[in-house]
């Protein structure tokens, strides 16, 4: 693996933690279990869905989480689920399993839904009125400016 020093980048910048921890982050990555595989998807222009399968696992055995800006998905079966079967071939798999997305600014999960092995976790962009663009029309403030200065 190929060790990258961003050091000298880190000294020049101020309260850009969040990046610098994405960066090491990402040339950290997991490559070893692609489990569970998911997709994610655009569903509308700030509408967004992640998919994941799930088969063998139910709604108590499923955890989602979201802190600073991570998504975290955890599927644990129960010990009481397992029981004695004589398996000739076993290709579902049910294993412990933790899956993180890392989420952009205003991004919220605001609903989660399992129907036939298929978790769907749905997520929506939305900035805030302060952080919008907003159109400033020329000389729509000269009227007030001249009462005030006429007042004075």
């Amino acid at each position: 693996m190929n060790a990258i020093d961003f050091s000298p980048l880190y000294r020049s910048t101020v309260g850009f933690d969040r990046l610098a921890t994405l960066l090491d982050s990402a040339l950290q990555h997991n490559h070893g279990s692609g489990y569970p595989p998911y997709n994610i998807e655009s569903v509308e222009d700030n509408e967004y869905a992640i998919t994941l399968a799930v088969a063998g696992f139910d709604e108590s055995e499923l955890d989602i989480q979201t802190e600073r800006g991570v998504l975290t998905v955890r599927g644990e079966k129960n010990a009481s689920d397992k029981t004695e079967r004589n398996y000739l071939y076993q290709g579902i798999a049910t294993r412990t399993f933790e899956r993180k997305f890392q989420l952009a600014d205003h991004v919220e999960v605001v609903d989660a839904d399992l129907a036939n092995g298929m978790l769907t976790i749905k997520l929506v962009k939305e900035i805030p009125e302060a952080m919008k663009p907003k159109r400033i029309s020329i000389g729509a403030a000269k009227p007030a400016l001249t009462a005030a200065v006429e007042a004075a």
